[in-house]
């Protein structure tokens, strides 16, 4: 499933290329809560067709009816981007849906150019990063590359937006649990690809929209070169896969790193990466595990949940309470089912997630 920043970039040029006159609004400041984050966009067709949003729905019908009824009801004339504010009394937030204090400022471009926004799709399309500058006070609209994926940014007469590549993941290990992180990621937006060595996981992949890599998952991972908008998760339970795996991702930027397993087998993976491949805690420091937040998970969709729920966490630069950590939240349940100094051979198999 593609983002939706994407979808809207391009339903946007879709509709200029047919000849239909298109606002795209893209939220530019916000106060108090709000339902969308900046640089969040949405494209305005000339007869209401809306791709993406800028908050619940309310505000959607407004610039609707604004827009398509404006000028005798031609409407999206030609004209310099603007800027509008919706709710800035309570009485307004009331009647816009937005939460009690929350104020959108949102910028209008009328009829956007088609070349820049083509300019703009073929670099995202390439898998590059893109730079889109507005101009508020002449229009102008430029696109360049970018080195790193960087905020939004918007001082009242000049927005930047910084715009792809897409977030991948990368899941090591095709059994259960990532057929359903997997189903979950693409409905938000992400790339995923599966990497099994094993024919006997991979062949009964059944999760449509993802890429498959037979080979050994730290070859994988190097051929990946993973960057500030990726996430690797291992699911395998082998540690002659997810160790490798996981040595080869710590070297790189990923925004997420975890591997699925008990307390203890997250405790024994740290000793092992430490006794024997040179780690330290220090360079462990990324490494999450038991990955998820704690809604006691059971099942693997229910495990999927927990683990996305993290991995969108981290995404978007939130930080989670300790009380939600795994590990933190069985330690408060039951402190003595779990102690680290266990040896190896009194560790058992390994667990699930807890």
């Amino acid at each position: 499933m593609e983002s939706i920043d994407l979808l809207v970039l391009r339903t946007a040029r879709d509709w200029l290329a047919a000849g239909e006159r298109v606002l795209l609004v893209t939220v530019a400041r916000t106060w108090g809560s709000s339902p969308r984050p900046v640089g969040s966009m949405m494209a305005l067709r000339n007869d209401g067709r809306v791709a993406g949003s800028v908050s619940g729905g309310c505000i959607e019908d407004d610039l609707i009816h604004r827009h398509t009824t404006a000028h005798g009801g031609d409407g999206l004339p030609e004209a310099l981007p603007a800027l509008v504010q919706y709710g800035i009394s309570a009485d307004e937030a009331h009647r816009f849906g937005l939460p009690c204090g929350g104020t959108l400022e949102l910028v209008l471009e009328f009829m956007p150019s088609l070349s820049s926004l083509e300019r703009l799709l073929a670099r995202l399309d390439a898998g590059s990063l893109a730079r889109r500058i507005l101009d508020l006070n002449s229009g102008q609209v430029t696109v360049e590359g970018a080195s790193t994926p960087e905020r939004f940014l918007f001082n009242g007469r000049r927005m930047v937006n910084t715009l792809g590549p897409g977030y991948r993941m990368l899941l090591i290990g095709a059994g259960a649990l990532a057929e359903y992180v997997a189903t979950m990621a693409l409905f938000n937006g992400f790339k995923v690809t599966i990497c099994d060595p094993r024919a006997q996981y991979l062949d009964a992949w059944s999760v449509e929209g993802v890429e498959r890599a037979r080979g050994m998952p730290d070859d994988v991972v190097r051929a990946f070169s993973p960057d500030l908008r990726t996430c690797i998760i291992a699911l395998s339970h082998d540690p002659r896969l997810d160790d490798l795996a996981l040595l080869e991702a710590l070297q790189s930027p990923a925004f997420y790193i975890g591997a699925i397993g008990s307390r203890r087998n997250s405790q024994s993976r740290r000793e092992r990466l430490i006794e024997h491949f040179g780690e330290t805690e220090a360079s462990l420091r990324r490494l999450r595990g038991p990955i998820g937040i704690y809604i006691g998970s059971k099942t693997p969709p229910e495990i999927a949940v927990s683990v996305m729920a993290e991995v969108l966490a981290a995404k978007n630069d939130v930080s989670l309470p300790d009380e939600l950590s795994v590990s933190q939240a069985k330690h408060a349940r039951d402190p003595l089912r779990f102690t680290p100094a266990l040896s190896r051979r009194e560790r058992g198999p390994f667990g699930v997630n807890g």
